[in-house]
């Protein structure tokens, strides 16, 4: 949807999970000395300021990345990762998927990144020139069935839509189906967020009867970051989840 910005829910404790996970796979799969390719259905800007009105307005940076960070090792990989971008661009920086990525992955992997907002896109494009990321202004799924399979074909993609638009729920299941028939050696990692609604439900339990391989399905709650605020927490649906993930899954269940 344009009129989402991600500016507002920076940090929160969903964005901590998604990007906790998202990670420590980079840094698996970096191991290798073999170059992979990075996609994002939906990149958002990449670079935020937890200190700008936004971000104050809805304090959800204070429930999330504030208060879970010291509970981190310092050695982990997305912990490394925020204080790389701070000591960059300072203390009050946020790094959104997109530039963890690029924190994480070297110089000879690719970055597919797709962003519709057209303010988003602007802003993604000038914060990534730098780590040469091809930008696209351009519907994710579109995107990303249009690139699939990379080139290299080893890598990962992230798919993490706002759900403002209701249909997302309905047409994600078959689309992360016709993407890993194309792309059959890629991690397709999906986020959702755990409504009181329960409205992920029904799309989980259509990916479940999809058989894919070596799934990791995790979840994490919360409590809400405001009063009447509907997510209670987060889930990850990984499709070819690296080897070990279940165990910083397992981690990370006790860190929240």
């Amino acid at each position: 949807m344009l009129s989402y910005q991600h500016i507002f829910h920076a940090g929160n404790p969903a964005d901590v999970h998604k990007h906790a996970l998202l990670c420590a796979m980079l840094s698996y799969m970096t191991r290798k000395d073999k170059p992979l390719s990075y996609l994002e259905t939906h990149s958002g800007r990449a670079l935020y300021d937890l200190s700008c009105d936004e971000a104050l307005k809805t304090g959800e940076a204070e429930a999330g990345i504030a208060a879970l960070t010291d509970r981190f090792p310092a050695s982990h990989p997305y912990i490394k990762a925020l204080k790389t971008l701070r000591e960059r661009h300072g203390e009050t920086a946020y790094a959104g998927s997109p530039m963890l990525a690029a924190l994480c992955l070297r110089p000879t992997d690719k970055l597919h990144l797709a962003e519709l907002h057209p303010q988003e896109h602007q802003a993604l494009r000038d914060v990534m020139r730098p780590h040469n990321a091809k930008c696209y202004k351009q519907d994710g799924f579109e995107m990303a069935q249009a690139v699939c399979p990379p080139e290299p074909r080893r890598g990962i993609m992230l798919i993490d839509p706002s759900y403002e638009i209701k249909s997302d729920y309905d047409v994600i299941p078959a689309q992360i189906a016709k993407l890993h028939r194309k792309w059959n050696v890629g991690v397709i990692a999906l986020w959702y967020p755990i409504l009181t609604s329960d409205a992920h439900v029904q799309m989980v339990t259509a990916l479940r009867s999809q058989n894919l391989p070596n799934l990791l399905h995790h979840e994490v709650s919360f409590p809400p970051v405001r009063a009447g605020h509907r997510m209670i927490g987060s889930g990850m649906f990984i499709v070819n989840a690296p080897y070990g993930l279940d165990a910083e899954a397992d981690a990370l269940a006790q860190l929240f």
